[in-house]
């Protein structure tokens, strides 16, 4: 699988937006080495280098903080592909949510899903798997959306979103996003993610087609055994230790759970230019940053959940990845967070 996936049908429906917004967007996509001809032809998937340059640009562009959920609002659930419809041809809601934890990679590897019972309500979490930085709002309240979208559509409302948290704070246009997300809306809770009734996840939907749904399933395994066929061994390292954020197994666990030496697993990852102790580095670093933006853990907390054993190295270590001490960086994102 690519370490990163995004289908190009995507940017299509955020040109397009932005062209309504009186964008210039045949300049947009020049400066990145994009142009309509060649959006309207492209197949497959988009790089994160040229996602993440393009969207930092609509936001300057369009100025436009509220632009993921005007993204989420155009998208529909024929914009998912196989994903979409195995969703909508579900049993129940809660068939259709496991279906997007199980296969949402297929159509982007910018989020993970997964959903928990507390209760008598349901949380359904929408995670960063990869550091968003400044476009983590955008990211999450577009893919947000679109899953609340889809759950009224699919429930015809007998299962109504009661609330959307976000993890960052109150935006601006905190107005504009309840009025879209219809609900309850709550920054600062520590967790992005939707909350629904538990009473409605296992109502029979009435757009069922089992039949249906079950072929759009084994087509939805199809392409993610294919993009597993296509992965490299570093991404699936690199997955394995970010699936255990504590605890992370050493390089002999590691090779044995890939069915090979650790001298077969080192010499592999040289292949491909990098190291067990690279990933590793790369994994902590990744993580405690999310740590840090998170807000919920001590320095001492993140320094042992990333394997550090004196709070200093872990210090060292950020100081090396960032140049600044890990306070320093907490303080500057509460600064930024502040300014949203």
């Amino acid at each position: 699988m690519a370490d990163f996936v995004l289908p190009v049908q995507y940017l299509r429906l955020i040109a397009e937006l932005l062209a309504g917004m009186r964008v210039d967007v045949p300049a947009w996509l020049g400066r990145h080495g994009w142009d309509e001809a060649g959006l309207a032809q492209a197949e497959g998937a988009l790089p994160y280098a040229a996602f993440q340059a393009l969207m930092r640009d609509a936001l300057a562009s369009t100025d436009e903080p509220a632009l993921g959920l005007l993204v989420g609002e155009r998208l529909r659930i024929n914009t998912h592909g196989m994903l979409g419809y195995a969703a909508m041809n579900s049993r129940s809601l809660r068939e259709a949510l496991v279906l997007f934890e199980r296969f949402v990679p297929v159509r982007t590897t910018l989020v993970t899903v997964r959903h928990e019972v507390e209760g008598e309500q349901v949380r359904v979490h929408f995670e960063p798997a990869r550091p968003l930085d400044e476009l983590e709002p955008l990211v999450c309240e577009a893919v947000m959306l679109t899953v609340k979208n889809l759950v009224d559509h699919i429930t015809m409302g007998a299962c109504p979103v009661r609330q959307a948290c976000f993890r960052w704070p109150e935006p601006a246009y905190v107005a504009l996003a309840a009025s879209m997300f219809r609900c309850d809306v709550r920054y600062d809770a520590g967790w992005s993610g939707l909350v629904l009734p538990l009473a409605g996840l296992d109502q029979p939907l009435s757009t069922a087609d089992p039949a249906s749904a079950e072929e759009a399933v084994r087509l939805c395994q199809r392409e993610l055994d294919r993009r597993h066929a296509e992965d490299g061994l570093a991404n699936r390292v690199r997955r394995l230790l970010l699936d255990k954020p504590t605890g992370f197994p050493s390089l002999v666990v590691t090779a044995r759970l890939f069915n090979m030496t650790p001298r077969t697993l080192h010499r592999r990852l040289q292949d491909e230019g990098t190291s067990f102790a690279a990933l590793l580095d790369e994994v902590r670093h990744q993580l405690a940053l999310q740590h840090l933006k998170a807000r919920q853990l001590s320095l001492q907390e993140i320094a042992f959940h990333l394997g550090y054993t004196d709070p200093a190295n872990f210090r060292r270590a950020f100081k090396r990845w960032e140049g600044v001490a890990p306070s320093a960086y907490a303080l500057e994102a509460a600064r930024q967070r502040s300014r949203t």
